[in-house]
């Protein structure tokens, strides 16, 4: 081959190389996958819950404007606990809730059990009762109107707040609990007038 020819060459190579403005790094710096970004609650499952759990307040003689759900489905570091307006049809706040430790504190995917000294979640309806000053400050007691969940009394799972639960939605998993459903204390503070206020027993219904 000439020898202007491979000075061409040559050159070209150059200038491509030149024009090549990413870090040496980058050059060789495999396409990572994104993270898959948990899915959030379902709605409409949380609106097919709430007319089920209308109904039942009617029947039962609960509070049938205003309850409380969890789905436990949804990963620990997102909103899934929801005070609902029930005579709205529409959701009126949010919050990240932990959930029990069961067997291993480490697992993500909820152990449910209705079992003293599981330190498991329990699901099914509840009826938040009594409001009283324990170990994490103010708390509620509830009674487990299930048979999944009708030790709930006997175990002191009870509705409280705890500093460990964020106030904001996180990538990482939260802290766990020994069966109660927990609460951000600001959030906990929030929701307190309307269980307080309440002419008859709100209801809480943990589902997954």
């Amino acid at each position: 081959m000439p020898v202007r020819s491979l000075s061409l060459i040559a050159a070209l190579c150059l200038l491509l190389a030149c024009n090549d403005q990413r870090p040496p790094a980058a050059k060789n710096r495999r396409m990572e996958a994104p993270v898959p970004v948990p899915p959030p609650m379902n709605e409409a499952r949380l609106h097919q819950k709430a007319a089920e759990l209308k109904s039942f307040a009617m029947r039962g003689n609960y509070n049938t404007r205003y309850a409380c759900f969890i789905d436990f489905s949804v990963f620990s570091g997102r909103r899934r606990f929801v005070l609902y307006d029930l005579r709205e049809d529409s959701i009126i706040s949010r919050s990240l809730v932990a959930h029990g430790q069961g067997p291993d504190f480490r697992t993500e995917t909820v152990a449910f059990s209705n079992e003293p000294g599981s330190r498991c979640s329990s699901p099914g309806k509840y009826s938040i009762g009594a409001k009283y000053t324990g170990r994490f400050g103010t708390a509620y007691k509830l009674h487990g109107l299930d048979a999944s969940n009708n030790q709930a009394f006997k175990r002191f799972v009870v509705l409280h707040g705890h500093e460990c639960v964020p106030s904001v939605e996180v990538s990482n998993g939260i802290c766990r609990s020994d069966g109660c459903p927990t609460l951000n204390p600001a959030y906990f503070a929030r929701i307190q007038p309307y269980i307080d206020r309440s002419p008859k027993p709100m209801l809480l219904w943990i589902y997954r």
